[in-house]
């Protein structure tokens, strides 16, 4: 980088924490809760400390689920109405009456079905009486979570319920024998294929433990040292906050259970940045919301999606983590190719050098962190439970915090440090009471949005089982695709986009893969039944894989895709910038997120299943260079402009390199060599803004 590139000191002046908090309040609704600051907020923390403490308790005095469920959730439905308004600019230091009460009928009501358990072992049918809390328990968690998760989940809820009401008036395949409202109502609040199902369950254990992980580990200070490892990796590279944004947002991801708190988290440092730099407003919202959207799709966690992939499918969690990598890690590349290419088209420099951290300093300083997740992936991978690995985890993130003081003190004798050992164990890091009780406080009041949303996917998952509609509804998406694939891919993805706006990643996961992956599957077998009987003869759940992993995809990247793109909504407030327009370049940013599923359910090679070791690295780094033939595309640039005719061979080739196969790499390397060379031959006319290349 020449000299007069350092002339411009960058602004690393960021958002103020009142105002990210406000974005964050208006586009995820999980974080527009209600704070007192009287007794009221005292009593409210220690319940929430101790709900903590119980599910902790829970871990090593095993409650059966017949009654573990209902009092998870009894719990979190009681403290939504607790520290919810009805809705919106609602005042967040009073308590209406009507909420309070509508919290003790939760908690009485969902401790029913515990306290009359052995009186509902051996009873034939339902009483009256049953039917009412039945009826009371349903709608209570409908509200809820109309108020902490959103609108979008709840209409769908509500529409698998009234597709069994009025099932016999219903035209086609969608139609059924109907029920009447005390048989929905009891199936779905006194059976576990209802609200009290696996979703439920699932919250109950190691989703809550995963949680308390996060909340522990941000206590550490990760965030923080994520962003500055980003910045001391690539912040001086052309377009730098954009690619400190990608990769900030993939080791984010690795913790993080929501886009939108990761595009405002690491977005109201890495958006101002981008901007300061040159980048448009909208692009600058879209790389954000694009990589923190992305962070649900890397592995270990997946915003607990993973473990839920490894129960579900009966697939030791190692294979899990193997299967999304390489699908991960393009979705990222991809974005950073994209950034980069823009950076490059615009004449876009990097953040001079001594303003940024050095990565030797950051990682000998703070290196530590890391090592959590480094032991939750170390025992999943080995075939330790979820919840003993997250456990683990908290232990490491609370021990690690006082690496820092336990190397000062034995350094302490042989150095002339005048700093007495308490004074060295009182300013040094480590966690402390207050760490602990707000950690223990941010799981439980974190857990509200992921259990209601589990309880209504629950809600939806019994509705299936109960009419029959999924496997209806395949069939009535099969017709509608005549027999093409291809068509019946594309009808899932908008279905799996429709089934994802607003809903959390962990229930995000449930409910698509509950509904599209086995329509997914059926037609897969049909259309290529070479390539999965051959994934079937290892195990017909890993056969399953490819298609759960679509469903998946297209569910997650409902954050970015408009209209709905919270988390493009989000990036768009701190950009200040126009919401659908950086929803679009957001959903271009993440072109390979749109492409990669159809690949990997073609060529499940993608996933490393059925694949030797050479053929993953062929795969890796063929991928790679297709991303780039798809990114000069996108980008309508390499050294100069593409022309229509270049555009189309790029993405061409970027196609063939990203699919498996020997004929299709040499096809595809030969069709992006030709661009490259092509817009040599043109001597880099066209070049935007006349500026000089930068490195990379």
């Amino acid at each position: 980088m020449s000299p007069k590139n350092h002339e411009k000191q960058i602004d690393f002046e960021h958002m103020s924490e009142a105002e990210s908090q406000e974005i964050l309040e208006k586009y995820d609704r999980e974080a527009a809760f209600r704070t007192f600051t009287d007794f009221r907020g005292t009593i409210i923390s220690i319940i929430l400390i101790c709900f903590s403490l119980f599910q902790l308790y829970s871990t090593w005095h095993v409650i059966p689920s017949t009654h573990m469920r209902p009092i998870h959730l009894a719990v979190v439905i009681t403290m939504a109405y607790i520290l919810y308004p009805a809705k919106r600019g609602m005042a967040k230091d009073k308590l209406p009456i009507y909420d309070f009460i509508l919290a003790i009928l939760s908690l009485a009501v969902y401790l029913y079905p515990v306290i009359t358990f052995e009186e509902r072992i051996n009873q034939f049918g339902y009483p009256l009486i049953q039917v009412v809390v039945a009826t009371l328990g349903v709608l209570l968690l409908m509200e809820a979570c109309r108020r902490v998760v959103g609108l979008p989940i709840v209409i769908i809820a509500s529409c698998f319920v009234a597709s069994g009401l009025f099932g016999r008036f219903l035209p086609g395949f969608l139609g059924n024998r109907g029920y009447s409202v005390s048989q929905i109502v009891t199936h779905l609040f006194y059976t576990q294929e209802g609200i009290f199902g696996t979703p439920v369950g699932a919250s109950a254990t190691f989703i809550f433990l995963f949680i308390l992980f996060g909340s522990f580990l941000e206590k550490t200070g990760v965030g923080a040292f994520f962003i500055d490892l980003a910045n001391s990796i690539c912040g001086d590279r052309r377009g730098g906050p954009a690619k400190v944004a990608v990769i900030t947002s993939a080791m984010m991801g690795t913790v993080s259970g929501s886009s939108v708190a990761n595009t405002v988290g690491s977005g109201s440092f890495t958006i101002p940045m981008m901007k300061n730099l040159g980048y448009k407003p909208e692009f600058a919202a879209a790389v954000e919301a694009s990589a923190s959207t992305g962070g649900q799709l890397m592995p270990p966690v997946m915003g607990a999606a993973a473990f839920l992939m490894a129960e579900n499918l009966g697939i030791p969690f190692g294979e899990i983590i193997k299967a999304a990598v390489i699908p991960a890690l393009l979705y990222f590349a991809g974005i950073y190719i994209v950034t980069d290419l823009e950076a490059k088209k615009m004449g876009l420099v990097g953040m001079p050098r001594e303003q940024l951290p050095k990565f030797t300093k950051v990682m000998l300083e703070r290196g530590f962190l890391i090592l959590p997740l480094v032991v939750i992936i170390v025992l999943l991978s080995i075939g330790y439970t979820a919840s003993y690995a997250a456990l683990a985890g908290i232990l490491t993130a609370i021990l690690g915090s006082y690496i820092p003081t336990v190397f000062r003190l034995i350094r302490k004798p042989f150095s002339k440090d005048p700093e007495s050992v308490g004074s060295i164990v009182k300013n040094t890091s480590g966690l402390h009471g207050k760490n602990y009780l707000e950690a223990l406080e941010g799981a439980a009041r974190s857990i509200i949005s992921v259990a209601l949303a589990c309880g209504v996917a629950g809600i939806i998952v019994g509705m299936i089982t109960k009419t029959g509609i999924g496997l209806k509804l395949g069939a009535g998406l099969t017709a509608l695709a005549s027999g093409h694939l291809m068509i019946l891919l594309i009808l899932t993805m908008f279905a799996s986009i429709l089934l994802g706006m607003g809903v959390p990643t962990t229930p995000n996961y449930l409910i698509t893969s509950t509904i599209m992956a086995p329509i997914i599957y059926k037609a897969l077998v049909a259309f290529l039944p070479d390539v999965y009987n051959g994934l079937s003869a290892i195990g017909e759940s890993y056969a399953l894989l490819p298609a759960h992993l679509f469903a998946f995809y297209f569910g997650i990247i409902a954050d970015i895709t408009p209209p709905v793109a919270l988390a493009a909504m989000a990036g768009a407030a701190i950009a200040k910038a126009d919401p659908l327009k950086s929803g679009i370049n957001a959903s271009k940013n993440a072109i390979a997120a749109f492409l990669i599923p159809y690949i990997f359910v073609m060529s499940p090679q993608l996933l490393m299943l059925n694949a030797t070791w050479y053929q993953v690295i062929q795969i890796i780094i063929t991928s790679l260079v297709g991303m780039l033939g798809v990114g000069m595309c996108v980008e309508k640039f390499w050294t100069s402009r593409l022309n229509i005719l270049q555009q189309l061979i790029a993405l061409g080739g970027g196609l063939c390199l990203i699919y498996p196969g020997t004929l299709t790499d040499v096809i595809g390397i030969v069709l992006v060599g030709s661009i490259i060379f092509w817009q040599r031959f043109q001597g880099g006319k066209g070049k935007s803004n006349g500026k000089a290349e930068v490195a990379a």
